[in-house]
């Protein structure tokens, strides 16, 4: 029924549907349902220490031994200071007295390293499928290791450039993301000026661009949206708020409910929680801090944490997009089957 079948070709997988990598969200269950069923299930590996990543590869390898993906972020190292500290200490002054918490004394240290040799050391000893990374790729001696081994390296591009810098560096295929995706932007080459591209009009234009196969990603959750993305000439999707309140994800407080009522208004793009833009549930909390200049990311978290921790429903960072109300449901395997027949009888329609 697939009218390109080159990223199933290329993954080895039944149907071109990808299960977003979402960090904190994914568990080794989730992945395995999906890759069971016929997509590629991927983990969200970003935050892992080496130690639970090894734990979590070893029960993924158990569950299922079809292809997988695990996904890292490529971040450069933040930079902050005695002066960055201070300057945003005071600026949340107001907002820690409110909720009644005592500000963070110490200066942050970074919850989560970039990918790097740990990491490295893990996928060569346990070569996945696939390996996809967000924010660019790592350096080019991991990326032909990663090859070496057999691993198929995907990378996520919000703009053309980005999307031919990483398939001259390596990348198999392109994840072309759109503005309407959730979480955090895979923005990497101008952090400072994101053009904010919507898919429709990304897509095509990456396509033209690029020779490797490209994935559309946000805004899709529906069968209509999986024949579209088809249609602008992308060879897959890959769909994460579709999964979200999956039972096999891990559980967060307020996050199913919120992406459960999603609309197509009901979130924004902040960098006021982790000091990267990311879609997110849209509350008066998030509107309001949009004039504090976060610091560089993941050190942001540093600084909200004691505000989440008083009061989560306040200062809720629920991540998901701009389709939340498009989204099937049951288990896994049964929201994969429910793309696929909805995708089919899209694709009927246009026929």
């Amino acid at each position: 029924m697939w009218p390109d079948l080159r990223l199933c070709d290329l993954l080895g997988i039944e149907h071109p549907i990808i299960q977003a990598p979402m960090a904190g969200t994914t568990t080794p269950a989730l992945v395995a349902a999906v890759s069971n069923a016929g997509g590629l299930g991927s983990h969200g590996c970003a935050t892992l220490p080496v130690d639970v990543l090894e734990d979590h590869v070893a029960q993924i390898a158990q569950a299922t031994n079809r292809p997988v993906n695990l996904n890292f972020f490529c971040h450069a190292p933040p930079v902050h200071g005695p002066g960055d500290h201070a300057r945003l200490l005071d600026a949340l002054a107001p907002q820690y007295a409110a909720a009644g918490v005592a500000p963070p004394e110490a200066m942050p240290v970074p919850g989560f390293e970039p990918f790097g040799a740990a990491a490295l050391e893990v996928l060569l000893r346990h070569p996945p499928k696939v390996a996809s990374f967000h924010f660019g790729l790592p350096d080019a001696d991991a990326v032909a290791a990663l090859k070496a081994a057999g691993v198929t390296i995907l990378s996520s591009a919000t703009t053309v450039a980005e999307a031919v810098w990483l398939e001259a560096r390596g990348a198999d295929a392109i994840i072309a993301q759109g503005w309407e995706a959730g979480g955090h932007r895979g923005v990497f080459l101008d952090l400072a000026n994101d053009p904010q591209v919507g898919l429709f009009a990304l897509v095509p234009q990456v396509v033209r661009a690029v020779s490797v196969p490209v994935i559309a990603a946000g805004g899709i959750a529906d069968g209509a949206g999986i024949a579209a993305a088809f249609a602008l000439g992308a060879a897959g999707v890959q769909i994460g708020t579709a999964f979200i309140t999956a039972p096999e994800a891990a559980p967060k407080p307020l996050h199913a409910a919120a992406s459960a009522l999603g609309r197509d208004d009901s979130t924004r793009i902040s960098r006021a929680v982790s000091g990267r833009p990311a879609r997110a549930h849209r509350t008066d909390w998030l509107d309001g801090m949009a004039g504090v200049t976060p610091a560089a990311f993941p050190l942001m978290y540093h600084y909200v944490g004691p505000l989440i921790g008083a009061d989560a429903e306040t200062h809720q960072f629920s991540l998901y997009g701009q389709a939340a109300a498009l989204a099937p449901e049951g288990r896994a395997a049964d929201r994969l089957a429910a793309l696929v027949a909805d995708a089919q009888a899209a694709f009927g329609r246009l026929r």
